[in-house]
C-alpha cells in the first residue's frame, strides 16, 4: 500500500482523537468559583457545622451576625448561633446536673473530687453559651421586632447525636466513666443537643429537621422560632440561679432578653392574630417571672 492509501486513515484517527478531546473538554464543567466576603465566611460556617465542629461555626459567624450595616448573612448567622448556643446551654446543663448527681451518689471520694471539677467546667462552658445566645437574641429581636420569615440555612449534621447519653446515665448512678468516657460523653451530649435544637427549630423532631434541610437551607416561621429562642433563653437564664453559678446580674441580663423575645412575638400577633400562639407567649412571659424569682 502506497503513502497515498495511507493518508485516510491515518487523518481518519487524528479526527477521532480531535474529537473525542473535544468531547470532554465540553463535558467538564467550569469550576465554581469559590466565594469571597461574607458568603466565604457563611459558607466556612455551614461546613464546620455539617462535620460537627460547633465553635469553629460560632467563629466564622461571629463577625456576620453583628455586621453593621447588615448583610444578606447577618440575619441566617443570627439564627444559625441561636441554635447552636442553645444546643451548648442544653448540654452543658445536662452535663452539670450529671456531674453534681454523680459527686452526691458516689462513695468513692477520688470520684466525687473529679465530678465536681467537672461540673465546675461545665458550668463555665454553660455560662458562656447562655451569654452568647442572650447576646445573638439581642442582635436578632432587636427592638422587639424579628422578621415574619428567618432562614435556617445550613445542612443536617454528619454525625446524629444519641437519643440518651450512656456514660452519664452511669455517672447520675455515682459509677465511674474514664477520662476518655467523659471526652466522648460531652460530644454526644452536644451532638445530641444540636439534633434537639434543629428539631426545636422546625418546629417538629429530628426527622423533619432532617427533611426541611435535606437542601441545605430552610424557612422558617418568625413567631415560633422568636417562641423558640425565648424558651432557650429561660433555660440559659438558669445557669445563672441559685442551683447552678448564682449570679443574679447575669440571670436578670438573660431574661431582660427573653422579654425582648415577648415583645417580639406580640409585635407579629398584632399583624396576625393566633389565640394558641399567644397562650404560648403569656406563657413564656410566666416563666421568665418565675425564673427571675430564683434571684
Amino acid at each position: 500500500m502506497d503513502k497515498a492509501n495511507q493518508l485516510p486513515f491515518h487523518f481518519h484517527r487524528v479526527l477521532v482523537v480531535l474529537i473525542a478531546s473535544l468531547a470532554l473538554i465540553l463535558g467538564c464543567s467550569a469550576p465554581v468559583p469559590r466565594p469571597t466576603g461574607p458568603a466565604a465566611d457563611y459558607q466556612d460556617a455551614k461546613d464546620m457545622f455539617k462535620r460537627g465542629r460547633f465553635d469553629r461555626a460560632l467563629d466564622f459567624t461571629d463577625g456576620l451576625a453583628s455586621a453593621s450595616p447588615a448583610t444578606k448573612y447577618t440575619e441566617r448567622a443570627q439564627v444559625l448561633r441561636a441554635v447552636i448556643f442553645s444546643a451548648q446551654v442544653e448540654s452543658n446543663k445536662e452535663l452539670v446536673d450529671a456531674y453534681a448527681k454523680g459527686a452526691d451518689e458516689t462513695k468513692n471520694s477520688h470520684f466525687k473530687a473529679e465530678y465536681e471539677r467537672l461540673r465546675q467546667d461545665n458550668l463555665q462552658y454553660g455560662m458562656k453559651a447562655a451569654l452568647g445566645l442572650a447576646e445573638t437574641a439581642h442582635q436578632l429581636l432587636e427592638g422587639g421586632k424579628v422578621s415574619k420569615v428567618l432562614t435556617l440555612e445550613v445542612s443536617y449534621p454528619s454525625v446524629e447525636g444519641p437519643l440518651e447519653v450512656a456514660d452519664l446515665m452511669h455517672v447520675r448512678e455515682g459509677g465511674w466513666i474514664e477520662p476518655d468516657h467523659q471526652d466522648a460523653a460531652a460530644v454526644d451530649s452536644l451532638n445530641k443537643a444540636i439534633d434537639d435544637a434543629l428539631a426545636e427549630a422546625v418546629s417538629g423532631d429530628r426527622s423533619k429537621a432532617r427533611s426541611a434541610l435535606a437542601s441545605g437551607s430552610t424557612q422558617i416561621d418568625g413567631l415560633d422560632f422568636t417562641l423558640y429562642v425565648g424558651n432557650q433563653l429561660v433555660q440559659a437564664a438558669s445557669m445563672f440561679d441559685r442551683k447552678h453559678s448564682n449570679d443574679p446580674l447575669k440571670l436578670r441580663a438573660v431574661c431582660n432578653e427573653g422579654y425582648e423575645a415577648v415583645k417580639a412575638a406580640d409585635s407579629l400577633l398584632k399583624e396576625t392574630p393566633n389565640a394558641e400562639k399567644e397562650k404560648q407567649v403569656r406563657k413564656l412571659e410566666d416563666q421568665i417571672k418565675t425564673t427571675l424569682k430564683h434571684v
